[in-house]
């Protein structure tokens, strides 16, 4: 690849201390680490990505993310999301790709991240793309805080969900897969910035699901299958049973 045809890949990662259902989430410890810290040494593992950023809200996680090496920056605690906080990290940095990688997601694995990022760069005409993974566990399927998607014959988002998609209606109907969204994506940068410019949309606000926005806007979604079942933490609860994946995982430190 010639030097003019390099994309680079900036990787943040929002991470907001004073969560509704988790406050101070990404200073949990898990496995001896903040939970933060493993999802930056996810980020710094992949080959695709050029530089990690943590863009956060609280001068907390902004101590404990500088102690690890991280760079971080503070920004505005009024965002009402990750992608706004995201797009303030993002005016003072040069790239060609976004990659965002949810503070709550410390399983994701850098291989995943790396076939995210080559799928999306080698796929004509994609703007945003994102991770998905099979549900095999029957918990899962009715959990909302799982979110589950479904996708056309091309592989790109028709929905997201926090019920059952599709809805198996009938008992013979068991040729099909259910996916799990993971909370990672990827976006062309022009495009990252027009998407924050457009308001909320109904089903968004009604599913509370960020990425409908683009769907309800005629835009495309590439969803990529992970080989690992990334799963995030959203209560408290989450944290045994990542903590005993970590330890299967043995991923080595950055």
């Amino acid at each position: 690849m010639s030097s003019s045809d390099y994309q680079k890949t900036l990787a943040i990662i929002p991470a907001r201390y004073a969560s509704t259902r988790f406050p101070g989430k990404p200073l949990v410890e898990i496995a001896g680490k903040a939970m933060i810290q493993h999802v930056w040494e996810r980020a710094v593992q992949t080959p695709s990505i050029d530089e990690v950023l943590v863009a956060t809200d609280d001068q907390r996680i902004v101590a404990a993310a500088e102690k690890f090496g991280a760079d971080v920056v503070l920004t505005s605690p009024e965002h009402k999301t990750g992608t706004d906080r995201i797009v303030e990290a993002l005016a003072e940095r040069s790239c060609d790709w976004v990659l965002n990688i949810q503070g709550d997601e410390p399983l994701v694995l850098p291989a995943d991240l790396e076939n995210l990022i080559q799928k999306a760069k080698t796929t004509e005409d994609t703007k945003a793309a994102t991770l998905i993974y099979n549900i095999t566990d029957e918990a899962q399927l009715h959990d909302p805080n799982v979110v589950k998607v479904t996708l056309n014959l091309k592989g790109q988002a028709l929905y997201f969900s926090r019920s059952l998609i599709p809805f198996p209606r009938s008992a013979d109907a068991v040729n099909f897969t259910i996916w799990r969204h993971l909370g990672v994506y990827l976006f062309k940068r022009d495009f990252l910035l027009q998407f924050n410019q457009w308001p909320r949309t109904l089903l968004e606000q009604t599913e509370q699901l960020e990425q409908l926005r683009i769907l309800e806007n005629g835009e495309t979604l590439v969803c990529v299958e992970a080989e690992n079942d990334g799963i995030g933490v959203d209560v408290p609860e989450d944290v045994q049973y990542a903590e005993m994946m970590l330890k299967e995982q043995k991923i080595t430190s950055a």
